[in-house]
Parts: structure tokens; sequence; C-alpha cells
């Protein structure tokens, strides 16, 4: 390659690495430990999304049998992992068994329990488990997903342990809000209000085995403050869920000025909402999500197009919030808090000026060592070290990269690591001095015989941080970014930019002496 063509590339290579890093300060992120967040660890709590599974195992089993005419007289949750079948003819017990079987293998004949007239299922172990596991990895992607559409830049989230998931947020500002809009379950549920029961009768005990009971909160606008509870007695069964829902959006009542959810349900979802609301009109629809009724508007009409609305005394941010929970779906079982600690950005202001300063003597040192030690030559290895640093810098800019503590620490020791390729070839230059070799060949030759020991030497710390990257967390991950970035600047400057500045001096010249 002919020295007009070396130097057109490392001008290009230089120029784009100044363009990507300017202004510094917007390119490059900060993550949590220097400039301040949220840590948070959830707790998922999966028994509850085995209870889950066996409250939708119920409406299905108990379809199944009632269109297949088997004698049934209930089907029911009977604990946790249980499901309890009544029969009407304990000799259809082996039909019946077998049916369910057939359609849910994982669930096992435990017996008949307390009522010999009765089939007891259970999920096996490694359903269970499958169920549990699963809770927690749809939760992370939930999670994932509210936060994304919340606005936070390069969060951290990932699984702990075997229930738990830790959630990272740097520059977070309202730590409140975005802990409420992480922890909602979000289930979102339609039910027909039984219109036969008294509510208050229901609250003093009186409600029917296929009634449930739950409250709507009336809150005082603006600051949520709960002023009263509405009891609303409901059908047992949710007719409709929040799983058919693909699009929920703020949205502004012209009647009365106020905020609202509209929502939009999938083709099928579609269909089940006409369905619904034309075989029921005159009766009220409760809207519910965690339990809590929203409200319970009246059917007038079948409504058709798979549209509806969610109202309630909601300020603006709050419809926001729930608009992004309904669009990020909702968690498959609910989340505790078990760890909640706010990083102030003060640390983050220490931690920048220690890695800094530190940063700044560790180049000084390693410029001087080579100035002495290298003479003139070391000056070149030092203006390669300088420009490692600008691209490095700068291709962390591009691609808006998060620098943490420990990735101060990659930039570092890459600093460190970069003149290994420098050192390597100018004793190779060296050696070749010694044996009489003119500059230009023992230059050439150092170059030449250094390169498969260089090449070598990164391309295993490369294997290394990538292996560091794929396996390691969120700050053992941003030392290994900045790590592989170094390595590869390193190896361009220390090989390519020091022999084209070498080539450039000796170039139409006759030079006896190196200094070196």
């Amino acid at each position: 390659m002919n020295l007009k063509l070396r130097w057109i590339i490392t001008i290009v290579v230089i120029g784009w690495s100044l363009y990507a890093m300017y202004p510094l300060s917007q390119k490059i992120k900060l993550g949590l430990d220097l400039q301040g967040g949220m840590h948070v660890v959830l707790g998922v709590d999966t028994e509850k999304a085995v209870e889950a599974k066996v409250d939708g195992l119920v409406g299905q089993i108990r379809k199944e049998l009632s269109s297949k005419d088997f004698n049934i007289t209930y089907v029911q949750k009977d604990s946790t992992d249980r499901i309890r079948v009544g029969l009407s003819d304990s000799g259809e017990r082996s039909a019946v068994v077998k049916a369910i079987k057939e359609g849910y293998p994982y669930l096992e004949d435990i017996g008949t329990g307390s009522d010999a007239g009765a089939i007891v299922l259970g999920l096996d172990n490694s359903e269970v488990q499958r169920i549990k596991s699963y809770a927690v990895d749809q939760s992370i992607e939930v999670v994932r997903n509210r936060i994304d559409q919340f606005g936070v830049s390069e969060p951290l989230i990932q699984k702990q342990g075997a229930n738990q998931i830790l959630v990272q947020l740097p520059g977070i500002t309202d730590p409140e809000r975005a802990i409420n809009l992480i922890g909602q379950t979000a289930q979102l549920k339609f039910y027909l209000v039984d219109e036969k029961v008294n509510p208050e009768a229901a609250v003093n005990g009186s409600l029917p085995y296929d009634d449930v009971l739950m409250y709507q909160k009336i809150t005082e606008k603006g600051t949520g403050k709960v002023l009263s509870t509405v009891p609303y007695v409901l059908k047992r069964d949710a007719v409709l869920t929040g799983d058919y829902l693909t699009d929920a959006e703020v949205r502004i009542s012209p009647q009365y000025n106020e905020p609202y959810v509209w929502i939009r349900f999938d083709p099928a979802g579609a269909r089940l909402f006409e369905e619904i609301t034309g075989a029921n009109v005159g009766t009220r629809l409760a809207i519910v999500l965690d339990d809590n009724v929203y409200s319970a508007p009246n059917l007038r009409e079948k409504i058709a197009g798979g549209e509806a609305q969610i109202t309630g005394q909601f300020t603006l941010e709050a419809a926001r919030d729930l608009a992004i929970v309904l669009r990020a779906g909702s968690l498959p079982a609910p989340v505790s808090i078990q760890e909640n600690r706010t990083v102030g950005p003060s640390l983050g202001l220490d931690s920048i000026k220690s890695g800094v300063h530190a940063s700044l003597i560790g180049i000084i040192a390693i410029m001087l060592f080579m100035g002495i030690y290298y003479r003139l030559s070391g000056w070149v290895a030092n203006i390669a070290l300088a420009l490692n640093l600008v691209l490095l810098l700068g291709v962390l800019a591009q691609f808006g990269a998060t620098l943490t503590l420990p990735g101060i620490a990659g930039v570092v020791l890459t600093l460190g690591m970069a003149v290994d390729a420098n050192v390597l070839i100018f004793e190779r230059i060296r050696e070749e001095l010694r044996q009489g070799r003119t500059v230009l060949n023992a230059i050439d030759i150092g170059y030449s015989k250094a390169l498969t020991t260089i090449i070598d030497s990164n391309v295993t710390s490369l294997i290394a941080a990538v292996v560091l990257f794929q396996f390691g967390s969120g700050p053992v991950k941003g030392f290994a970014v900045t790590l592989t970035i170094g390595l590869i600047a390193s190896m361009f400057t220390a090989i390519f930019v020091t022999r084209t500045i070498f080539m450039s001096f000796l170039s139409g010249r006759s030079v006896k002496k190196l200094s070196i």
C-alpha cells in the first residue's frame, strides 16, 4: 500500500472518530454507577402463576366436558395446583379421566380426595417448574417492554436466581412512578355484573358460589387519594381478557375534557367482544384491572369493531402509564419489590473523577516510559497511543455505548496494552539493527515478523472479551465492550499508523541511524 493511501485512510478514520465524539457528553451514556439511578430487585410470585394456570384449566375443562355430555356436577380449583371434578355417575370416571388426559397430558389423576364421587387432578412436577420458569422469563420481557416505552436509556434487566429480576435504571428522575409502572401486574379482564345479587348483601357474606366481589375505587382527581369504594358483584369467570389487546393509547373525552384509555382488540378478540356485547344487551360489563373495577358501563347495543375505552378519574400521567402497561402486556404473576436502592449522582461524579485521574496518570506514565526507553521511536508509539484513545471514544460515541466504572477500567487497561504491540515491533527492529541491517530493512522485517505474534495475542484477548460480554452481567459487559473496541483500535494504531509515520520519515531519505 502506497504512502498517500495510508495517510488518507488514517486521516479519514481519525476525522470520523472526532466527528462521532462531538459533543462527547451527549454521545456517550453513563451507567448507573456513574450518573445515579435506581437499583431494584423484583420477586416474581411464581405460585400465583401456577394458580392462574389452574384457574384457566378449570374453565377449559368445564367447557370441554360439558360439550361431550358427561354427567359433571362441578369443575373447580381444589388447591394451588389441583382441580376437582364432580361426577353424577361414578361409572364415567375412567372415561372422564381419559378425555381430560387426551387434552392435558400434564394432569395426573391423584384420586378422589374426600369426595368419593369426584376426580382430583394435579399438575405434574415438570409442568409446575415449566410454568414457574416461564413466568419469570415472561415477566422480564414485559418489564423490558414497559421500561422501553417509559423512555429509560440503557436499562439493565436480567434474571437473578430462580424467581428474581434485577432492574437497573440509570438517570431515572421519578423513582416512585417507575416502581408503580414496573410492579403493576396489569391483568385486564372483563366481567358481567350479576344484577340479581344485591352488592350490600354480598358484602355482608351473602355471595353465590359462581360470583366474586370486587370494588371500584373512587379517587380524588389529581392526588389519586382513595375517597371511597363501591362494591360490585361479578360473575366469577371473566368473559374476555387483555390477552387479545393489540393497542392502547390516551385520548381526551370531548364531552368532559378528561383523559381516558382507548383500547383495541385483535380480530379474535373483536369477534368475542362483539358476541359478548350482543348476547348481553341490557347488562353491565365491568372493566377490571388487577381486581379493581375501573368502570361498569351498561351494554345498550352490540359493539362491533373491537374497540373499547377505560374511563376513570385519571390524571394525564396516570392514563399514559396505564396505556403503557396495557400495550406492554400483563405480568403472568404478581411481582414484589424485594430490594430498592437509589444511587445518588454524587457517587457517579466521584467515580468519574477518580477514573479520569487514574486514566491520566496511567497514560502519562506509559508515555514517559516509552519516550525515555525507546527515544524518538517511543514518541511515535505515544502518538499512536493518543490516537487509540480517540478511536476508542469515537466508536463508543458512535454506537451510543454506556460507560460504566468497569468500562473506565477497561479503557485504562486497553491503553496499557496498546503499547504491547509497539514494544514487540521495536524490540524486533532493535534485533535486526544489531545484526547489521539497514534502518529501512530493519523496520520492514521488524513489522513483518512481529505481526503474527501481535495478532495471536490480541485474538486471544478478544476471545476472552467476547466470553465476558456473552456471559457477564451489566458491569462486566461494560468492561468487555471497551476492552474489545480498544484491542481492535490498538492493532490499527500500533501496526498501521506507526508504520505510516516511519515510512513518511524515511521516504526519500538515506537514514543510517534510528533513534530507538
